[in-house]
């Protein structure tokens, strides 16, 4: 995983990764129209990036939610197989504009959901109101696709910690990404444009074409070992293992919008929701 640069005791440990300026459209019959994608709605930590998330579903009245990497808790890094669920937090987030221009500081109220098991993300629910954000700063929320990110996609990393963005494609998905005791299902794989590094991780993975959300960004291979921290490697179907020094990754973030239900409560029974549970 690479380091969030947090303070001495995660920096040993963390993810992140970057990627390039947003340009690119999606080739059709008549090319679709790239989204200009900025850093409004995303946020800063302390030692990694996020955004302030939506569903499709979810209404003005509703608790802000923001997502972020699970590996970038205040508390540290959950363990292989544990679940995270509905832990009060104070966490502050500092609010981006477009320009990157910080415009507010956000609290937690509780990290509803956050694991490192399968996927990599938390998701820290506010203290105010998608409506009042808009109101207040002019800022809405970025919303998550419903639909598996395409093999070839142009996509945007969208760091508020670095207030860099980063674009490059999606170059193919890991079946298995391993790295030290965790693993992760059905990674996104970026093409190399995306070298991302230590402070990015937890930012939004942003598909150009339709400026939705689709993955959130979380590690790298940085010395080219084996399946180690720092160092994950892909295990495919068959159990063969690649290691692609250099190439970064993120988890798919498609997943969790089945498990988002009324007032922004992340429940993990509903229909379609398969986020590993406690």
């Amino acid at each position: 995983m690479k380091k969030p640069l947090a303070g001495a005791l995660l920096s040993l440990l963390l993810l992140g990764v970057t990627a390039a300026p947003a340009v690119a459209s999606a080739p059709t019959e008549k090319a679709a129209p790239a989204v200009a994608v900025g850093y409004a709605g995303t946020v800063a930590l302390s030692n990694c990036s996020g955004a302030v998330v939506r569903a499709p579903g979810s209404q003005p009245g509703d608790p802000a939610l923001v997502l972020s990497n699970g590996h970038c808790l205040e508390t540290g890094f959950p363990a292989a197989g544990e679940v995270v669920r509905d832990r009060p937090s104070t966490r502050s987030f500092s609010l981006l504009n477009a320009a990157g221009t910080k415009v507010a500081t956000l609290r937690a109220s509780k990290v509803s959901y956050a694991t490192m098991t399968d996927t990599d993300i938390s998701v820290y629910q506010l203290t105010r109101t998608y409506a009042q954000i808009q109101s207040q700063y002019g800022i809405g929320a970025l919303t998550l696709d419903t639909v598996r990110p395409a093999q070839g996609s142009s996509i945007s990393v969208v760091s508020g910690y670095w207030k860099r963005i980063y674009t490059c494609s999606v170059d193919g998905f890991s079946y298995r990404l391993k790295e030290g005791d965790w693993t992760w299902k059905d990674s996104v794989r970026y093409t190399p444009a995306c070298n991302t590094i230590g402070g990015t991780s937890g930012s939004p993975v942003i598909d150009t074409t339709t400026g939705k959300v689709v993955a959130v960004n979380n590690t790298g291979n940085e010395d080219g070992a084996r399946c180690t921290v720092n160092n994950p490697c892909e295990v495919d179907e068959n159990g063969v293992v690649t290691v692609r020094q250099g190439i970064n990754y993120a988890q798919q973030t498609h997943t969790l919008v089945p498990c988002i239900g009324a007032g922004s409560v992340i429940d993990l029974n509903r229909p379609g929701c398969a986020l590993p549970r406690p």
